[in-house]
């Protein structure tokens, strides 16, 4: 209750506010008080319309002397007066008679003809001077009157506007009492209207996100789209039919002004809000992984486009606000120019930085060599990108040097290369070798995380002290610790496994062969077995593997 009584106080300090505001507008003028028709000029023909039409001094039959063009009858020329007053005091289109010419012979610079627009925002309406001499409204410009006076008042609400204006004579503020009762029946409606409003797009918004799976962004994100939506909705209907009540001009003015800012700030506010929206819609796609790129890129395009929102809604207010946009363009652009020589490096960074997050050449948590970097990504910025390397320093390096530089990204690989040679010693049997190679390829085989349709086992080389085999895998691990593992356990069971048949690895040494003393035995081993023995031994070898395993 005490915010309701509040409520009403502020409702009516704001009314009284704006009544003093009225009376103090309504009653400004500056034409003389003894002023006759006259047609003779420009200025005299527009102030004859204007004047006759302001309360005080009202002659509908005068202010229509301008519109009296031969083959007009005197009814359509106060219809035609009355109409365009009307519009143009809706609007807020004063008429500045100090730049209304006084000359009987003026002559329009631009089209060069005896013609004058007294409001430029309508220069379809203009005054032309007539072969008798006289300045009136041309003929031309009437059904450009009629198309105006139809835009500013839709659905025919001027009829409901002209309907009250004939009924109502007391003043109070400057207006007259049926104007009073008319803003605050719209004040209630607009403010019923927006709590509706909240309403319907609060629950249409909850119901469809519902649907969709998205509960989790109505409360943060989609409810506070709902109140700037409902207040834009409203103002857009106040603006359209605020002009029923035929403010003064001066009072229209300002309220056109509020209007050409509010309505498009509230435009604003909505897509404003819905950016959050879509960045949300992306990290959808991009999907939970945290080191995705993607996952870093969202944030800033989140902030790209609120500024992309923010300069058109503010570019629109100021075209609302009639600014020469063209020309504030043509400023920034020049601006720009000389900004963009004065950071070159900056932009070329930033050039970068855009080139790398369409390319994706890399991703955080990538191990990436490019030159003399060499370690694992840990964030992807506007102007640079940072690089932990193994010896855990970090470097910094500029976007646009990355983006011109060749990048080994080994975080890409599908698959990670294991190649060495195993050395066994020149007295080993050929049947050995083959078995062990055949044991080799036994563990690649059974290894679960090696790459099973490609590896290169073989014997292919007589060393200067060892028979070297090429031993050439690979893993299917995604990260380095995970390849270090794999490694180990494979180079374990090379070991084991040589152990199991007798083979001993080689190592650079050089064999002097003496004869043999008397009671010592040969240091070289004896392989007295046959291939199909050391094959035995193999097979006894993986199958106490087996055995052990289950």
């Amino acid at each position: 209750m005490k915010g309701k009584n509040n409520f009403f106080r502020s409702f009516l300090i704001l009314l009284l506010l704006m009544g003093n505001m009225i009376t103090s507008l309504a009653r400004q003028s500056d034409v003389p008080p003894d002023f006759e028709p006259n047609l003779s000029t420009p200025w005299h023909s527009v102030l004859t319309h204007i004047y006759f039409l302001q309360s005080g001094s009202y002659d509908v039959d005068k202010a229509s002397l301008p519109f009296l063009n031969p083959g007009v009858d005197s009814l359509q020329a106060r219809d035609l007066a009355v109409k365009l007053k009307q519009a143009w005091d809706a609007r807020g289109f004063i008429v500045n008679f100090d730049n209304v010419p006084r000359e009987a012979n003026y002559i329009d610079s631009v089209s060069e003809r005896q013609i004058f627009a007294p409001i430029s925002q309508t220069p379809g309406i203009y005054v032309e001077r007539q072969p008798d001499g006289q300045w009136r409204y041309s003929t031309g410009s009437f059904e450009d009157i009629e198309a105006f006076h139809r835009e500013v008042f839709p659905y025919g609400s001027d009829l409901l506007a002209d309907l009250f204006s004939e009924r109502g004579t007391v003043r109070f503020f400057g207006l007259y009492l049926w104007q009073h009762f008319g803003i605050l029946v719209m004040i209630i409606i607009s403010l019923l209207l927006h709590k509706l409003l909240t309403y319907i797009f609060n629950r249409l918004l909850y119901q469809g996100a519902h649907k969709l799976g998205y509960d989790k962004i109505v409360r943060p994100y989609l409810l506070p789209v709902a109140k700037p939506l409902s207040l834009f909705v409203v103002f857009v209907f106040i603006a359209l039919f605020y002009p029923m009540l035929q403010l003064p001009a001066q009072v229209s003015f300002y309220l056109s002004f509020v209007f050409k800012v509010l309505w498009p700030l509230f435009g604003i506010l909505v897509f404003y809000k819905l950016v959050d929206v879509f960045g949300l819609y992306l990290e959808s796609l991009a999907g939970k992984n945290e080191t995705s790129i993607d996952n870093n890129v969202i944030p800033i395009i989140r902030k790209v486009l609120k500024v992309f929102v923010v300069v058109v809604g503010g570019l629109f207010i100021l075209q609302n606000l009639d600014v020469n946009i063209t020309a504030l363009l043509a400023g920034l652009s020049i601006g720009g120019l000389a900004l963009a020589l004065a950071a070159q490096d900056t932009l070329k960074n930033l050039f970068g930085s855009i080139m790398i997050f369409i390319d994706k050449p890399f991703s955080v948590g990538h191990w990436i060599t490019s030159g003399d970097i060499d370690g694992t990504v840990e964030e992807v910025g506007f102007r640079s990108t940072r690089v932990r390397s193994f010896r855990n320093s970090l470097y910094y390096v500029p976007n646009g040097k990355l983006a011109d530089a060749t990048i080994d990204n080994h975080g890409l690989r599908q698959f990670r290369r294991f190649f060495m040679h195993i050395a066994v010693t020149y007295d080993t049997p050929p049947d050995l070798i083959e078995v062990f190679v055949q044991g080799l390829r036994k563990i690649v085989d059974i290894h679960p995380n090696t790459r099973k349709d490609f590896y290169i086992i073989e014997f292919n080389e007589m060393g200067d002290f060892s028979l070297r085999i090429m031993f050439y895998i690979f893993f299917a691990v995604p990260t380095w610790p995970e390849e270090l593992r794999a490694r180990h356990e494979i180079l374990i069971e090379v070991v084991r496994l040589a152990e199991k048949l007798g083979v001993r690895f080689a190592f650079p040494t050089q064999t002097m062969h003496m004869e043999t003393f008397p009671d010592k035995s040969s240091l070289t081993p004896k392989y007295d077995m046959s291939m199909n023995e050391f094959k035995q031994v193999m097979e006894d070898y993986f199958a106490e593997k087996e055995g052990k395993k289950g």
